[in-house]
């Protein structure tokens, strides 16, 4: 028997839906259905199941369309029929959802219904609509794979200038007036320091943290020193600070990443403006970071990066909805729920299910 403690076998929202006797039953029916898909679900007569990483997001789809049967027969019910399949796909096509959304709800109720079939012998079920795939070959709200990459190597770029020893004079002379306007200081008072302080830590920390973690941009706003557990790479946040304000998480980072925020710790003490706060990051300007100072910088990047942001809505969510999309494919839903912090009610993880190990490791995958 395959131990489904990692599964959704009754969400929240179906058991406060059924009594006590209803709920065993229906324990009882998710556990049979979710053994088979893992034994036997992909190939029957070959016993090879389905991957854990399919049958876990598809299962709260499953559960979803349980309790859209339970509304429409008005009580609790498994008897489910191909009427009931079939209502539930007209409910999607009239939805406001994404037609990936729809498409993922029909494999799930496939899936479903092939379980019924084998097991139960009701008949296959072929459903009459068929929800076609996005059109959209760029997504509008993620980065890519490739675009991540190159997000990660402009934030060493971002603001570098030439080693000072490297420099001629009238070079660096020049730098010079740069660095004057740039760090709001007279020309003559610019020194060294200024050239290691425009080579710092500060934005490839920000940039590399938020492509590990996602972060929401009121949690670089919230950010706080005493989140940083970087002899285990991880962000421990605790429920005060979160954006949900819900729980304590605990947020993997590449060993990379945990290196570069030490040298920006370092970095960090030498500069006046954080002694008075607990902030990891400031603005030039010794404010926090906010939704417009963080889509700024992003399009500066990716100016630097060579990536085309016409028709796109490249705020710092793009980078956030990149680390769901790219963690689901390389662990599973429930690894990506964990790392950003969900609060949706069917799919939050009231506690961390995956490893933080694990979604370390899929980071280092993920680029």
């Amino acid at each position: 028997m395959i131990d489904l403690d990692d599964y959704p076998v009754v969400t929240e929202n179906s058991e406060s839906f059924l009594n006590h006797r209803q709920l065993l039953d229906y324990r009882s029916e998710r556990e049979e259905c979710l053994q088979w898909l893992l034994t036997y679900g992909k190939e029957p007569d070959k016993a090879e199941g389905y991957a854990k990483g399919t049958v876990k997001p598809r299962s709260y789809r499953m559960d979803r369309f349980y309790r859209f049967v339970w509304k429409l027969e008005s009580g609790y019910t498994v008897n489910l029929t191909h009427d009931h399949a079939d209502e539930w796909m007209d409910h999607l096509a009239r939805r406001d959802v994404s037609a990936t959304h729809k498409r993922n709800c029909q494999k799930s109720t496939k899936m479903l219904y092939k379980w019924l079939q084998h097991e139960r012998g009701r008949g296959e079920w072929e459903p009459d609509i068929t929800f076609a795939a996005d059109s959209s070959t760029q997504p509008r709200d993620y980065l890519t794979r490739e675009e991540r990459g190159a997000i990660r190597d402009a934030a060493l770029e971002y603001g570098s200038i030439p080693s000072y020893n490297n420099l001629s004079p009238p070079e660096r002379d020049r730098w010079k007036r740069y660095l004057a306007q740039r760090f709001e200081k007279p020309k003559s008072d610019v020194s060294p320091d200024d050239w290691e302080r425009a080579n710092g830590w500060k934005i490839p920390s920000l940039v590399w943290t938020s492509l590990d973690a996602g972060l929401r941009p009121v949690e670089v706003k919230r950010s706080d020193v005493s989140w940083l557990d970087l002899d285990n790479s991880v962000l421990r946040i605790p429920k005060d600070d979160s954006a949900k304000n819900r729980d304590n998480w605990v947020v993997g980072l590449r060993d990379r990443t945990a290196a570069m925020l030490s040298r920006w710790l370092r970095e960090r003490r030498a500069y006046p403006a954080y002694d008075d706060t607990d902030a990891i990051w400031l603005t030039r300007q010794r404010n926090v970071y906010d939704v417009s100072s963080l889509r700024y910088l992003l399009r500066r990047l990716c100016e630097i990066a060579g990536i085309n942001t016409e028709h796109r809505q490249m705020s710092w969510y793009a980078i956030r909805h990149s680390v769901g999309t790219y963690m689901t494919r390389e662990e599973d839903l429930a690894a990506a729920q964990a790392q950003l912090r969900h609060k949706s009610p069917e799919t939050t993880m009231k506690y961390d299910q995956t490893p933080v190990e694990d979604r370390q490791d899929a980071l280092d995958r993920m680029g």
